[in-house]
């Protein structure tokens, strides 16, 4: 356990924005699941909604932007792929 008063509070913050994220990664994996699998049964997914998603999560700082930004583009090959 920490000793400072400043460590307790960055302890407690920690663990505010640990459970807040949590909640942000599920949300970003589901989606992400739900638009492979539907790409996988050869329909069409909203590819804009799930960037937005993905940037949502991104600009909390959940994810760094270069993964945000992975994601998006090979989401976007995805789509390509099965729309040729």
């Amino acid at each position: 356990m920490p000793h400072h008063k400043s460590c307790k509070k960055r302890l407690k913050q920690a663990e505010k924005s640990r459970s807040r994220n949590a909640g942000v990664k599920t949300v970003l994996r589901k989606t992400i699941k739900e638009a492979r699998a539907t790409l996988a049964e050869g329909q069409e997914i909203d590819l804009k909604e799930t960037c937005s998603i993905i940037d949502r999560v991104s600009s909390k700082g959940v994810i760094h932007k270069n993964k945000a930004a992975r994601l998006k583009s090979r989401m976007a090959k995805a789509v390509a792929r099965k729309s040729e």
